[in-house]
């Protein structure tokens, strides 16, 4: 089922035509794709819009990657977050990571169909990278002391955004022991301060300076 963009429209005023396109092009080819190799849930791909596409782009709410900047998305899966924020941020470079062979050729096919000139799909381990990034993305992939393991070598000090360099991760539950190591300078928004939807009551962004560490 391919939804329409009301929801996109209601939330992202600023998209224009072309990227409206491009949403509704990504959903049919995610869909088209899930039920072949299985990436979410029968139940999810029925809310594809709210739980993958406006979850995946709610870190635009909290933060502003200005044009130039290089962004890598650990943990990728079938393409979120990146490929929301790649449509989203047309004049940022991502870079979108996962070790599963799988996921990676369905992120690459998808990227290639919609013809997504700033995005680069590898297959790897995000520790076993060389390249150096502004900002590191990810959702619901590993506990916060891990992320920071595979990307403080990977990300760079600076502000390439309207925040300083480094995490910007999307996560759900109670957050209280995961970043206990992090208190002093994680900063946590709540989600749903942007989307009042049932979803976005227990999600947050989770926030890590790289100058911090």
């Amino acid at each position: 089922m391919i939804e329409d963009n009301t929801l996109l429209k209601k939330y992202f005023p600023n998209l224009n035509e072309q990227q409206l396109a491009l949403f509704s092009a990504h959903q049919e080819l995610f869909n088209s794709w899930n039920e072949k190799v299985n990436l979410v849930s029968r139940k999810d791909v029925e809310h594809l819009m709210i739980k993958h596409i406006i979850h995946s782009l709610s870190i635009t709410k909290y933060i502003r990657f200005d044009d130039g900047a290089r962004v890598l998305d650990i943990g990728t899966g079938g393409g979120f977050p990146g490929i929301p924020l790649a449509i989203f941020y047309p004049n940022v470079k991502f870079t979108l990571v996962d070790s599963i062979e799988k996921k990676i050729k369905v992120v690459e096919d998808i990227v290639q169909q919609l013809n997504l000139k700033n995005v680069a799909v590898i297959r790897s381990r995000a520790e076993e990278l060389k390249q150096e990034f502004d900002y590191i993305v990810s959702r619901a992939v590993a506990p916060m002391e891990v992320l920071v393991r595979w990307g403080i070598n990977r990300c760079k000090m600076g502000q390439n955004g309207s925040l300083p360099n480094g995490w910007v991760v999307l996560k759900g539950g109670d957050l209280k022991e995961e970043l206990m190591a992090y208190k002093k300078i994680a900063e946590i928004q709540s989600l749903y301060d942007y989307f009042p939807l049932e979803f976005f009551e227990t999600k947050s962004i989770v926030y890590i300076p790289r100058q911090s560490l």
